[in-house]
């Protein structure tokens, strides 16, 4: 049975909203204004037809949009996009009652995403690759992709070539691609690690086809070229699976606003560092002390930096900073703080900067939520707010990229 709503609003989900006299429903691939058909499960609802539409409704870039799950918002009007996914870090930090400028959106350009996870099924018709279906475990086969760079949709069916032989039955597994400058890295999991027999399939196949790398649930099977990302002037060689920024664009983009507020700093740290994102370009003005956990991203880090010359000294430690955070007293050697940590944000780090006489902070956080914490942890401690900028790195999507740049007196 179907039911006409009209949606009110955009959720933070990227989901239109229908207020209805019991409470809220969701509406996907919908826009405010629009007045649909749909039908209802609790909370949910499924578009069965649009009634009205919205001015700001434009076509989608791609093909497999509304079909395939990894896109909610191609259907609006990009300077309407932009302006509700800006909301979404004032709406987060206004919640905290915190004073701030908010900078102009750094937007994304199509096809400029350098990694893609692809759900993948062997079934009796042939390999599917691909997306899920929006809310749901049915593999959309797809043959392109607007966010991805061409240097991985390009390359779809000779994935495909690399996948069957990974394939166990109708078990479906997962394959992380990444666009590096030797090549597309392979990392599968979900998967058997494949048997000699495989492997002397596999080996010709990799140099055929010329990709860096295959691993399966972290374990290198296979590696022609290592797989190598540049950082500034250094090339490092990238563990499997480990944290990239989604794109180049808005990777250098954090990057040169974090050495901006950085600019009289000579000694600084860089906490959940990663392979050295924030790190190695600084290292480039000042000297750097980089902190992870991850032992493969700092040994990568550490590869890196021993064949380049002419960079600031550059030391590395590795630390679990949820468990052990930093003491103030240690931070309190740097003139320049940039934490980049995961979506639960570095609360327990924060109150340690909060408490430290460091003159300039950085805070890099893709939830808006977290980060409006963790800046009001840093406020109550003396810091002032200079400037947040979002940055667009996940375009059509409701995730968004926040820079905050703070100091203290």
């Amino acid at each position: 049975m179907s039911l006409r709503v009209t949606i009110n609003a955009m959720g933070a989900g990227g989901d239109g909203v229908a207020q209805l006299p019991d409470g809220q429903v969701f509406v996907p691939f919908t826009l405010p204004g629009e007045v649909a058909n749909v039908a209802r499960d609790k909370n949910r609802a499924s578009l069965m037809a649009l009634l009205e539409t919205s001015e700001q409704r434009v076509e989608p870039s791609c093909r497999h949009f509304e079909d395939c799950g990894g896109c909610a918002l191609q259907h609006w009007e990009m300077s309407a996009y932009q302006a509700w996914k800006r909301s979404l870090v004032a709406a987060s930090l206004d919640g905290r009652s915190l004073k701030y400028e908010l900078a102009p959106l750094v937007p994304c350009s199509q096809q400029s995403r350098r990694r893609a996870t692809f759900a993948i099924r062997k079934t009796e018709a042939g390999l599917l690759l691909g997306f899920n279906r929006h809310q749901s475990h049915e593999l959309i086969n797809i043959s392109e992709c607007a966010v991805t760079v061409p240097a991985i949709i390009s390359r779809l069916d000779d994935l495909r070539k690399v996948a069957i032989h990974l394939a166990d039955g109708a078990k479906p597994f997962k394959l992380t691609v990444t666009d590096t400058e030797s090549g597309l890295d392979l990392a599968a999991s979900g998967c058997p690690t494949p048997d000699d027999a495989a492997r002397r399939i596999l080996t010709p196949l990799m140099m055929e086809l010329g990709f860096a790398r295959l691993s399966v649930d972290g374990e290198i099977i296979l590696e022609p070229k290592k797989p190598l990302i540049t950082f500034g002037k250094v090339p490092v060689n990238i563990p499997s699976g480990s944290f990239l920024q989604a794109t180049i664009e808005a990777e250098e983009a954090m990057v040169a606003l974090v050495i901006g507020h950085f600019k009289k700093v000579k000694k600084a740290a860089d906490l959940f560092c990663g392979v050295g994102t924030f790190a190695l370009r600084m290292a480039e003005t000042m000297a750097v002390h980089a902190v992870e956990n991850d032992a493969p991203a700092l040994a990568a880090l550490d590869r890196g930096i021993r064949h380049v010359q002419g960079l600031k000294p550059v030391t590395h430690e590795r630390r679990d900073l949820f468990r052990r955070p930093i003491l103030h007293k240690d931070l309190n050697a740097y003139q320049g703080i940039v934490f980049d940590p995961p979506r639960a944000g570095a609360e327990e780090q924060a109150m340690q900067i909060a408490k430290s006489s460091v003159p300039k902070v950085a805070a890099v956080s893709c939830n808006p939520v977290t980060l409006a914490r963790d800046l009001t942890i840093l406020v109550k401690g003396g810091y002032k707010i200079d400037k947040i900028i979002p940055v667009d790195q996940f375009l059509w999507s409701s995730h968004v990229e926040t820079v905050a740049l703070l100091s203290k007196k």
